[in-house]
């Protein structure tokens, strides 16, 4: 499997500004100069005093580009980079481009199709339409919306004896990204989001080491849905690096269960987290499972053993972990607000460990739900101040961007024995928990909980168990990347 180049897409309001960005890049082998991007585009502007080879693109509007000026103005442009000897220029299949494609044989073309609508159904005839033209390099970039709209492009891509560049758009499509190599593409792009699902070039760098993925390299991943702002790609990929495994680790934003298994059998996936809403579905693929998981009927981890799932919980250990240095479990009165997915594991763990457990829902029914898995009893809403000793937030409400939100009533008596256990990682310190502080309780983050499970996870896949600050560190920086985006975090998310 030959290496794909890594190719740093660079935007800006000027060319002066986008030569100044273009020199800037330190870590790629090729870069792409937007000027369909800039107020003021110049070919040579954009190309004076490179260091590194370049592609220039100056695409049209009705191909999903920025290019305000005339079809001629754009085709100058174009015509001028290829005469002042830019590496490649980036044409529309689409558009008439036959007197450049003269002046060169193909030669220097990257020849592109996007389609920002999906996974077209003659996409086999496009490709092979695109690579009799004698183009340089042929591109296809399309909206994919199941991750398993990846292995249509890669088959493409393996059967090409020219070269291409396959790209799979949008969050189920970040795999096509990562895997470049794999989907048989000759260059990925990276940047600040200029396409759906583009990944940044410090994360394809640092968090998925882009640079050490080879044909050897294990594959695992995060399902779920949604699974962009899922931290657990950082802290999972941090650790393998820590240990110096030969390992990535994906988001993998299925569309549907069976989406996932297709991707997984394609790929060779040898593990993935499981989170919302496909723990159930985990729990019925698994060949095997540990008890607990039998239990609650739910895995949020699954490994490939040969042709054979094996499933476990680590949400059950994962949420006591925390709590071992804090108070004593066993004939505590622990109430659970919520009665969703993380409701139902942090019940049959505060049962597991002695605690008295009640479930408080707005919708009584889905408590007695809960209730009736794990014999728990069921809580007044919102509940007695005095009824319990521990609270646990088993819902999603106090998640970015909603960071001023409780799931309890304003000015709710807290009393000042007890212990409030918030499950939602993002931000590490929820309304509700500094309500409770203020109150004189002690207070626990999701963050804890994320940590510990996810070091039982790769402690499980790998067989070491990485160090606490690892893992927490990854996350904290990657929650720092949040702090200006709408960014899921809530009790749901967790694997």
């Amino acid at each position: 499997m030959k290496q794909a180049k890594l190719c740093v897409t660079v935007t800006a309001d000027t060319t002066a500004e986008l030569r100044q960005r273009r020199d800037q890049v330190v870590d790629a082998d090729l870069v792409e100069l937007r000027l369909d991007m800039v107020k003021d585009p110049s070919a040579a502007g954009a190309l004076a005093g490179r260091q590194k080879p370049v592609i220039i693109t100056c695409r049209h509007s009705s191909q999903g580009g920025y290019f305000a000026g005339s079809e001629d103005e754009r085709r100058a442009i174009l015509s001028e980079a290829l005469a002042l000897g830019a590496e490649y220029v980036d044409l529309e299949w689409q558009l008439p481009c036959g007197d450049l494609f003269e002046r060169t044989g193909g030669r220097r073309i990257v020849l592109s199709h996007h389609d920002f609508v999906g996974l077209p159904g003659d996409l086999q005839a496009i490709a092979q339409a695109m690579l009799s033209t004698g183009a340089e390099v042929i591109k296809l970039a399309v909206m994919a919306h199941r991750l398993s709209d990846t292995l249509a492009l890669r088959m493409i891509g393996r059967q090409s004896r020219s070269p291409m560049v396959l790209i799979a758009m949008g969050e189920p499509g970040i795999a096509s990204r990562v895997l470049a190599s794999w989907m048989g593409s000759a260059w990925t792009y990276a940047g600040e989001g200029v396409a759906p699902g583009q990944v940044t070039v410090e994360r394809m760098r640092d968090e998925f080491r882009y640079r050490r993925i080879s044909e050897r390299t294990d594959i695992f991943g995060v399902l779920g849905k949604p699974v962009t702002h899922s931290v657990s790609p950082a802290m999972h990929n941090a650790a393998f690096a820590d240990a110096n495994l030969d390992a990535t680790y994906l988001p993998l934003a299925a569309a549907d269960f069976a989406d996932f298994t297709a991707f997984a059998d394609g790929v060779g996936l040898r593990g993935a987290s499981v989170t919302a809403p496909f723990k159930v579905n985990a729990f019925e693929l698994a060949d095997e499972c540990d008890p607990v998981s039998r239990r609650i009927q739910s895995v949020n981890t699954l490994r490939r053993e040969g042709g054979r799932w094996l499933g476990t919980n680590t949400d059950v250990t994962g949420f006591l972990s925390p709590l071992e240095s804090v108070t004593l479990l066993p004939g505590t009165r622990a109430t659970i607000l919520g009665a969703g997915g993380a409701a139902r594991s942090v019940s049959v763990a505060l049962a597991s460990a002695g605690a008295l457990v009640s479930i408080a829902a707005r919708h009584r029914d889905q408590a007695a739900s809960i209730a009736s898995l794990t014999g728990a009893t069921i809580a007044e809403w919102p509940p007695l101040a005095a009824s319990w000793d521990l609270l646990v937030n088993a819902t999603p409400v106090g998640t970015a961007p909603g960071v001023e939100a409780s799931p309890l009533p304003q000015n709710y008596p807290f009393h000042e024995a007890g212990v409030v256990y918030d499950l939602v990682y993002n931000p590490p310190h929820t309304r509700l928990l500094r309500d409770a502080a203020r109150a004189g309780c002690r207070t626990i983050g999701g963050l804890d909980m994320l940590v510990a499970q996810a070091q039982a996870q790769f402690e499980w896949w790998t067989g070491s168990r990485p160090a606490d600050r690892v893992m927490r560190d990854a996350a904290l920086r990657r929650l720092a990347d949040f702090t200006t985006q709408v960014a899921p975090g809530g009790a749901e998310e967790k694997h």
